[in-house]
């Protein structure tokens, strides 16, 4: 095979300070992996092994009493700081774990989703709805049947009829 000969750098290339016969010195390098400056975007290629956004950590309470148990194990100075940093965990995980700890609250140790609560839904809604659509179906009606007593009295005046008001009621 034969030897690729290099093309030098121009003169504007040396350092400034330099001896005119030292070697040129190439340009800074970049860090493999990232992209020219130049504003070619279209050969970026994003690494699939580095997550975009970390996920959320979720402890079991059966994991945070373990901790707890081995936290309270430590007796010399740096042990918690050591485990701590084994389990990738902060220190105020430890007090707010205790804290729920000493309530009595195993519950308090699981994790709580996250977000608005839903509230429970009253058993007795549905019920409620029909007896408001019922309801407006009556009103309707009675609103239909005042109508007409009104329309039967306008007729009646008109008419000349009287009407005896206490025959309708029961009363002699």
């Amino acid at each position: 095979m034969k030897p690729i000969k290099m093309n030098k750098l121009p003169t504007s290339a040396i350092r400034p300070g330099a001896a005119p016969n030292e070697e040129p010195v190439e340009g800074a390098r970049r860090a493999t992996g990232a992209g020219s400056s130049l504003g070619d975007d279209d050969n970026k290629i994003p690494n699939p092994e580095v997550h975009e956004k970390k996920s959320r950590r979720y402890f079991t309470a059966s994991y945070k009493l373990r901790i707890l148990q081995k936290a309270d194990l430590c007796t010399e100075s740096g042990q918690i700081g050591k485990l701590l940093r084994r389990e990738g965990l902060y220190s105020s995980h430890l007090t707010n774990w205790r804290r729920a700890r000493e309530k009595g609250l195993l519950q308090a140790l699981t994790p709580r989703k996250r977000g608005r609560k839903l509230k429970e839904k009253n058993p007795l809604t549905g019920e409620v709805a029909l007896l408001q659509k019922e309801k407006r179906k009556l009103e309707h009606k009675l609103k239909q049947a005042n109508l007409i007593i009104e329309a039967q009295k306008k007729i009646s005046q008109v008419l000349g009829i009287v009407q005896n008001i206490n025959e309708n009621n029961g009363d002699v």
